[in-house]
């Protein structure tokens, strides 16, 4: 065999070798070691899941969740904060490593990022003052232009008021922590959320009843954002989930800020 031959065969050894490395510059989970902080994307203002509070720490079952996560990377955690109406551009823009606080799984948001395997279902439901529940149970109750229903902007209570109730008063409120008061105070009706927040509330706040938390007007699931293209990334998360679900790590966590363990 001549050396040219040989040489042509060197080069396309290399080239497949070079093709079945893998690409370490594209290999988060190792950048996340080394670097030795996971940034974390969380808006900080949907209770039970993820708060921002006065002192400036956050709470909640994907903060503790979120510090977990990093704990077994040997990592710390990096708080990026952003809103509902922000988190995708947000997410991209800023790098985040996993993006947490309630966050529902779309086909908007699957169009940008990819999620981590479900963490259960969260269906929409009215959010009331408990002397309206029965005034205000189902969509054709709701869909009225009497009916003054207020959301945070940008999220997908937002978008569920539009597309379901386009008859109803929207009116859009951008604290989404001292929303709930909003009801109390009879400046607005009915504030659509998903059933976990909504039975969180309600806990809190005796004035509000959740409407049929159990028979929600829509289906919808939670899930992490994860950063698309990365497969290694995606497993570890997953499998992550998997372990803290089955040794209950997961369960005792929420049931600390819940009292009880998301339905799956």
């Amino acid at each position: 065999m001549n050396k040219t031959v040989l040489s042509t065969l060197g080069m396309l050894l290399l080239s497949t070798q070079a093709q079945a490395a893998p690409d370490s510059s594209n290999d988060r989970l190792e950048q996340i070691a080394e670097r030795g902080v996971l940034r974390v994307c969380t808006t900080g203002d949907y209770r039970p899941y993820s708060y921002l509070r006065p002192d400036g720490e956050y709470e909640g079952i994907d903060i503790d969740m979120a510090r977990s996560l990093a704990d077994s990377i040997g990592a710390r955690v990096q708080w990026v904060p952003t809103t509902w109406k922000a988190l995708m551009p947000d997410f991209v823009a800023k790098g985040c490593d996993i993006g947490v606080g309630g966050i529902s799984v779309t086909l908007e948001r699957q169009r940008k990022a990819w999620y981590a395997e479900s963490l259960g279902t969260d269906g929409k439901i009215p959010l009331v003052r408990c002397d309206d529940v029965v005034r205000y149970r189902t969509v054709e109750q709701l869909n009225h232009q009497d009916v003054r229903v207020i959301e945070p902007p940008g999220g997908t209570n937002e978008a569920f008021v539009r597309h379901y109730l386009p008859d109803a008063s929207l009116a859009l409120y951008d604290d989404n922590v001292t929303i709930f008061q909003q009801l109390v105070d009879k400046h607005a009706d009915v504030m659509i959320t998903d059933a976990s927040e909504a039975l969180y509330q309600q806990q809190h706040m005796p004035e509000l009843c959740a409407v049929n938390p159990g028979e929600p007007l829509q289906y919808g699931e939670k899930a992490y954002l994860l950063p698309r293209g990365d497969m290694d990334w995606k497993q570890y998360v997953d499998q992550w989930l998997h372990l803290s679900t089955a040794t209950g790590e997961y369960g005792k966590i929420a049931t600390h800020w819940i009292g009880t363990v998301p339905s799956s």
